[in-house]
């Protein structure tokens, strides 16, 4: 694996030379917790259950890698939060969740550009509809909670495609969506921060990583690990 090279403080760029041209790319693809948002909201729907640490322990150890399964590490946490009502996820959106800094510069920068936007999430629909609404994003795809009674049995809802997005299908909705696109992997960029979004980093012409874990500093071609998603457009005219 190449070296990365500090360009400016908390910015490093391995195996290109910048600046790339923004519009080269056609696709952009985002993970959603702790990449386009502040929070991993499965911990803070688990702080509603008084489950936060447990819950939180599990998903650290997943965004690290250190559990290599995620839909397993997924149901684990699931099956704590049964019972909490729903009210708790509104509460969660409305209290805690916020855009990460340099997110909507950055998005706008590539709609300007002509990128298509697709968030590809391990995390939930009920939060990726509102942030998709919220950004203009073009297409979404995430986990749909069961909810029965207002409140969560602990499970998903199967969708068409299957029923858990993991790294796998992350991988595979960017590659699919880059297909019926008519545009080939080398137009892609992947933005992520944990272990879950190295499949489709690897995959893209340009992987981002946001405040990242450690194994995906080591790997992504571009990595910020201070300030806002914008400072990746400094090396993308």
């Amino acid at each position: 694996m190449t070296a990365a090279v500090e360009v400016e403080p908390g910015l490093f760029v391995r195996g290109f030379t910048p600046p790339l041209k923004l519009a080269d790319f056609k696709l952009v693809a985002f993970d959603m917790d702790s990449t386009l948002i502040n929070i991993e909201c499965v911990d803070e729907i688990a702080e509603a259950a008084g489950r936060k640490a447990e819950v939180a322990a599990i998903t650290d150890a997943a965004m690290r890698g250190e559990i290599t399964n995620y839909e397993d590490s997924l149901r684990r946490r699931l099956a704590l939060l049964r019972g909490v009502p729903l009210a708790a996820l509104e509460a969660v959106y409305a209290q805690h969740l916020q855009l990460n800094p340099g997110v909507e510069s950055f998005v706008h920068a590539c709609r300007l550009a002509g990128l298509k936007t697709l968030l590809v999430s391990g995390g939930f629909t009920f939060f990726s509809d509102r942030i998709r609404t919220r950004l203009r994003l073009d297409y979404a795809r995430a986990n749909m909670l069961d909810i029965e009674d207002d409140r969560l049995t602990g499970g998903l809802v199967p969708r068409p495609w299957g029923t858990v997005v993991d790294g796998q299908e992350k991988r595979r909705v960017l590659l699919e969506v880059a297909e019926l696109m008519g545009i080939a992997p080398e137009q892609t960029i992947a933005v992520g921060d944990g272990a879950n979004d190295l499949p489709m980093m690897a995959v893209a012409g340009l992987s981002i990583a946001f405040h990242p874990k450690p194994a995906v500093l080591e790997q992504a071609m571009l990595s910020i690990t201070t300030g806002g998603m914008d400072r990746a457009l400094a090396l993308l005219r």
